[in-house]
């Protein structure tokens, strides 16, 4: 019998040997009763793990929102032939760490900073006072840091990863030169990305543009629309639309009045064009994104 909590998990294929485990976005259907942090920070949103399958050998990237979640994920690359498994955290976020424990025995990488960041943060996180139940016990810490970039051989594939300031001070990007893919974790996302720091939104412009630099043909978030994610419909457009709704951000402080326009008027090009989608749940997003910027009581640098 299947577990419950994962009853809504669909295993989507955007590209020849990557896999995206997508949960949310379903009608009534919540994680636990009550205030918690899966249903209101991820599966409200929808939120994808992904894994790159070549030979015998899996990356997977994110453990989801559960051990549930992650053991689901296990299995379904270990019928599809994995028989070695490394992951690789795109940044500390309870909804991106939460399933390690099923991966306990393999390499877990992480960027120095997430490193330091689920360390400090560890006996919080597995009491649920970090941001809330459920608690994440145990938490299990990277096996492996690295700073800037790290290549790795994924059963014969090349594997970048590549370190940014966009979202969380820690994110890591997996970057598929041989395809052309950029699996961007949390730095962009559809329909906004939310800002846990907008001091430092002169940074997350500079790393949206060194990530354009890389002229990706796809990119796949973690957070998205999931027919987009299975077809692989995103594409260089989606950090454009990031870098101008920042932008928006940043002009606050001399604009304050824009802070009442809703979402959809503030990304209606974006909306136009197609390079966002509106999912509703996302105005609560740009809500607090325009509270937490005029709090700071400037737009950021810039």
């Amino acid at each position: 019998m299947s577990d419950p909590l994962t009853r809504h998990l669909r295993v989507l294929r955007p590209a020849p040997g990557v896999f995206a485990f997508y949960d949310g976005r379903v009608e009534g259907h919540r994680f636990a009763p009550g205030p918690n942090w899966v249903d209101d920070g991820a599966l409200s949103l929808g939120v994808a793990s992904y894994a790159i399958l070549s030979g015998d050998h899996a990356l997977v990237y994110d453990t989801h929102v559960s051990r549930a979640h992650a053991a689901l994920i296990r299995a379904t690359l270990a019928a599809e032939g994995a028989r070695r498994f490394t992951v690789v955290l795109s940044h500390w976020h309870l909804d991106h760490v939460a399933g390690t424990a099923e991966f306990a025995d393999c390499e877990v990488i992480a960027n120095v900073r997430t490193a330091a960041h689920l360390a400090t943060r560890k006996a919080a996180i597995e009491a649920g006072t970090d941001h809330g139940l459920p608690a994440i016990d145990p938490l299990i810490l990277p096996t492996r840091s690295f700073d800037g970039t790290l290549t790795l051989d994924i059963g014969g594939r090349e594997v970048r990863l590549i370190t940014a300031n966009i979202h969380s001070d820690d994110a890591t990007l997996l970057w598929l030169p041989d395809a052309g893919i950029l699996l961007a974790g949390d730095t962009v996302e559809d329909t906004v990305t939310y800002v846990g720091a907008p001091q430092d939104f002169a940074t997350h412009l500079t790393d949206l543009g060194r990530l354009a630099g890389l002229n990706p043909r796809v990119i796949l978030p973690n957070h998205g629309a999931p027919d987009r994610i299975a077809e692989a419909r995103y594409g260089p457009e989606l950090i454009a639309a990031t870098a101008d709704y920042i932008r928006f951000l940043m002009r606050l402080k001399d604009d304050p009045a824009a802070a009442d326009l809703p979402l959809a008027t503030v990304i209606a090009d974006a909306l136009a064009s197609g390079a966002l989608t509106m999912f509703a749940p996302y105005e609560g997003v740009h809500r607090q994104n325009v509270a937490r910027v005029l709090a700071l009581g400037t737009g950021g640098d810039g």
